[in-house]
């Protein structure tokens, strides 16, 4: 029996490799495709493995006749309508430590480019400017790093950054001290994050209860001049309450 599998979203190439060691598989790689075309696409498959681009909503779904496994390529299944594939019996599958890693490391990256002004500097040298002084920085040894979520990426970050020297507080419902100690962080209420963080970075899911987490009150709680770092879920952060503190700086 041959079995097919859509892997979209320009998948790595790794994975296509995966499945074609195996003659009963059929592997197709795709990139993100519109919803109609990946109907189409998907009709007759057995499993299909996304990234974030591809939205799995219950109508592209349902045009799955023999859709038994849904596989994403990272953390979030925010763009796949779960309920309406438990309905139909399909599991899905997440890979929670695939991009831990990463996603630490870009952080700690966002992190660098905000506090030594990395993107203004650039954008002025390329203008063909050399002002030194106006892009002076700020130093990360001896401030407050505040992880709202400790989970696999809020917990990498926290080891990393202990060695810049920082203080990393924490706060997340689904952790205790002890796991929160065990990877540099002291573990405190959201309120008290915000409030004493010089850096507040976001590791949580985009869930119903996480949407706009960090909305006006957060932010205006926050201390001047704090940075705030979102490689979680866009929607975790209130869009209107960012412009406006955007807006409030100009």
């Amino acid at each position: 029996m041959m079995y097919k599998v859509l892997l979209t979203d320009n998948i790595a190439l790794e994975a296509l490799g995966v499945f074609e060691q195996y003659d009963d598989f059929e592997a197709v790689r795709t990139e993100t495709l519109p919803p109609d075309e990946l109907k189409k696409e998907i009709a007759d498959c057995d499993a299909i493995v996304v990234r974030s681009p591809t939205k799995l909503s219950a109508d592209v779904i349902a045009a799955a006749k023999k859709l038994r496994y849904i596989g994403r390529a990272g953390v979030g299944v925010d763009n796949i309508d779960v309920q309406a594939a438990s309905e139909r019996g399909i599991v899905v599958m997440n890979s929670p430590g695939g991009n831990t890693v990463s996603t630490a490391e870009y952080t700690i990256g966002m992190i660098l480019a905000l506090a030594r002004r990395i993107p203004q500097a650039h954008r002025s040298v390329t203008e063909g400017g050399w002002d030194r002084k106006a892009f002076r920085g700020t130093e990360l040894s001896g401030k407050t790093l505040g992880i709202v979520g400790l989970g696999r990426v809020g917990r990498e970050v926290a080891r990393r950054m202990l060695a810049f020297e920082m203080r990393v507080l924490g706060t997340d419902p689904f952790v205790d001290d002890a796991t929160a100690a065990r990877s540099g962080a002291q573990l405190v209420d959201f309120e008290t994050l915000l409030r004493d963080s010089d850096v507040v970075t976001v590791h949580v899911p985009l869930t119903e209860d996480t949407r706009g987490l960090i909305g006006q009150k957060e932010i205006d709680a926050m201390r001047d001049g704090a940075f705030l770092i979102n490689c979680a879920r866009g929607g975790v952060v209130s869009e209107d309450a960012l412009l406006s503190a955007l807006d409030r700086l100009d």
